[in-house]
């Protein structure tokens, strides 16, 4: 066996995970977890659900005041996520 150089097991990740397809969908869960962090516990409160699916975060909200509020907002909070993400993953929105 031939030793080459030794990579990080970060490294070994990312390059399992770029190889099946994967990084695209890590990314993903990656908003949806950093959720709370971005808005605030003050309105993950309020946040029922949230998945995202192709691009789109969906998410469940049940105060309809902060709702609306939110969605005047919905181009800041791509910029905060994907900001929050370090790659570009969400392209909209979707709050019900």
């Amino acid at each position: 066996m031939k030793r080459t150089e030794a990579k990080t097991v970060g490294d070994i990740i990312s390059q399992l995970l770029k190889e099946d397809n994967l990084d695209r969908q890590f990314d993903e869960q990656k908003v949806v977890y950093l959720w709370p962090e971005v808005v605030g516990q003050g309105i993950n409160r309020y946040t029922t659900s949230r998945w995202v699916k192709n691009g789109v975060l969906y998410l469940h909200i049940s105060s309809a005041v902060l709702r609306n509020e939110l969605m005047m907002s919905r181009t800041t909070l791509i910029k905060r996520l994907n900001e929050a993400a370090g790659n570009e993953v969400i392209h909209d929105i979707v709050i019900r």
